[in-house]
């Protein structure tokens, strides 16, 4: 088992993430609203040193949040909800989000 985090800028793509996943028989996961580290330095006006970042740590984009969708699943189905989380988002392109999994070494409340 592992657990799939996908960090995402853009929220408007969480209801085709889902949607995909879904028609791939992943049913179940969890939805955080988040906020990105640009967008608490960028409040920080009393460091100097920030302040010269900020302009180049934060962007439009980032102000809206991000979303956090944490997956539970069995190991043959990762490679394929990578693949389409890869496809609707473009984690290739920048600021666009990041993917990671951990292994789960154990599951409880799933009805299995």
């Amino acid at each position: 088992m592992n657990l799939l985090v996908v960090i995402l800028k853009r929220a408007d793509l969480v209801t085709e993430i889902c949607r995909e996943l879904a028609e791939e028989g992943v049913h179940g996961g969890t939805i955080l609203d988040g906020t990105g580290m640009a967008s608490v330095i960028e409040k920080m006006d009393d460091l100097p040193l920030f302040g010269m970042l900020k302009s180049l740590l934060t962007d439009d984009d980032e102000a809206d949040g991000v979303k956090v969708m944490l997956f539970v699943m069995k190991d043959e189905e990762l490679e394929e909800a990578r693949k389409i989380i890869k496809e609707v988002v473009g984690l290739d392109e920048p600021n666009t989000g990041i993917m990671f999994a951990l292994p789960v070494s154990f599951v409880d409340g799933l009805g299995n």
